[in-house]
């Protein structure tokens, strides 16, 4: 049986499958890939599941941080420290890889462990994969199925996609507002628009991200550390980036304390970048703006994140940061938190002047979730396709 979805809206509907014994081991594999998200760039988080013949799971894994070993990998050292893939099946969120990296590919390692059937959600767009790791299980005799929760599995996996499609990640606006969109008033004061529940999940955000990205007026402004302060998950900070044409950031800032990425155009004083590096920072060059206003042109600032191998990254700050990637076409999802305040016109909004002049070409966004927080309010976008 070769089992291939033709619908883009495979929700894992049960009427749509005949074996749910499948299915439920694919929504098993899939929260072990969640695990993975913000720890295993460059590579994608990977979650899979091995049963033995009669059906009983006897290993599960997730890829692990830095993206080695891949999530098969630990699968089957599980299940073969009993002997039990012999005949059994291997569940996989992600097409296995068919290369000689810094490991052998994960299609050989399921072959040689004896797996009889394997089912993959989708597959890897990976030139050096992309259908040859289904084909090497096939020529090997294993019975693979294909399309199960593939929609889901490309969701969890779409910075992945994009920096092999758009040379560029997953972008996700992270923004705390006002009833009426402020995200503080018009002398600066913000803390608190929402409250501690709120302040939480967005931590949890910053934690499932590669990086987490600021202009330099927050920079300056709050001299934050970006980091995730949830108990337990200190170890789950994303990478800090600041976009700084001019290389305002002082040396003295608590970012630097964390290596961060520093986002500029050409023409900088030597001697400033030099004391940014001799503090731990990495200078990337990008493009200006073609406006003329000097400032890192949004999607040169994009393809160079990709290059830095870097695949989910969230802007948390400020406006014009926010204003200029959405106005190039480039956050992909919106995390919306909205406190039940109201400041006025006068306050600072969330994303500046875009220059929308008709509603028809306003940016469009379906929700995908809200839900309370407390007294606040918490809403998930994706862009419309």
């Amino acid at each position: 049986m070769n089992w291939v979805t033709t619908t883009k809206n495979d929700l894992c509907n049960l009427s749509d499958l005949s074996d749910l014994g499948d299915l439920a081991h694919m929504r098993s594999a899939l929260t072990l890939a969640r695990r993975g998200l913000g720890t295993v760039a460059p590579n994608p988080a990977v979650g899979c599941i091995i049963t033995d013949i009669t059906g009983h799971v006897c290993g599960r894994g997730t890829t692990a941080r830095g993206g080695r070993p891949h999530a098969e990998t630990v699968a089957l050292a599980q299940a073969q420290a009993g002997d039990k893939c012999r005949g059994g099946t291997a569940y996989v969120t992600l097409e296995p890889c068919d290369h000689h990296g810094q490991t052998p590919p994960c299609s050989l390692a399921l072959i040689e462990a004896g797996i009889d059937r394997a089912v993959i959600a989708c597959t890897d767009p990976d030139r050096r994969t992309c259908g040859q790791g289904i084909k090497r299980l096939q020529d090997a005799g294993i019975e693979v199925v294909t399309g199960v929760c593939e929609d889901q599995a490309r969701d969890l996996n779409a910075g992945f996609f994009l920096k092999i499609t758009d040379n560029r990640p997953l972008i996700t606006l992270k923004a705390a507002t006002t009833l009426d969109g402020r995200i503080a008033t018009a002398n600066g004061s913000s803390q608190w628009i929402t409250g501690a529940g709120a302040r939480a999940a967005g931590h949890m955000l910053r934690a499932d991200h590669d990086a987490i990205m600021v202009g330099i007026g927050t920079a300056l402004a709050d001299d934050p550390m970006l980091n995730c302060r949830l108990p337990g998950m200190e170890n789950r900070s994303p990478v800090p980036i600041i976009a700084d044409s001019t290389l305002r950031l002082p040396t003295t800032a608590r970012l630097l304390d964390r290596q961060p990425i520093i986002l500029t155009v050409g023409g900088n004083d030597p001697e400033k970048l030099e004391s940014l590096q001799d503090k731990g920072a990495t200078i990337v060059e990008v493009e200006a703006e073609a406006d003329g206003t000097g400032r890192p042109d949004p999607l040169s600032m994009a393809r160079a994140l990709g290059r830095q191998g870097l695949t989910r990254v969230m802007i948390e700050g400020g406006g014009g940061l926010a204003g200029s990637f959405m106005q190039a076409g480039l956050i992909d999802r919106l995390e919306w938190f909205i406190g039940a305040k109201i400041i006025g016109g006068d306050g600072r909004p969330a994303i500046a002047p875009m220059g929308v002049k008709n509603i028809g070409d306003a940016p469009l966004y379906t929700l995908t979730d809200s839900r309370r927080v407390d007294g606040d309010i918490y809403q998930s976008y994706r862009r419309a396709s």
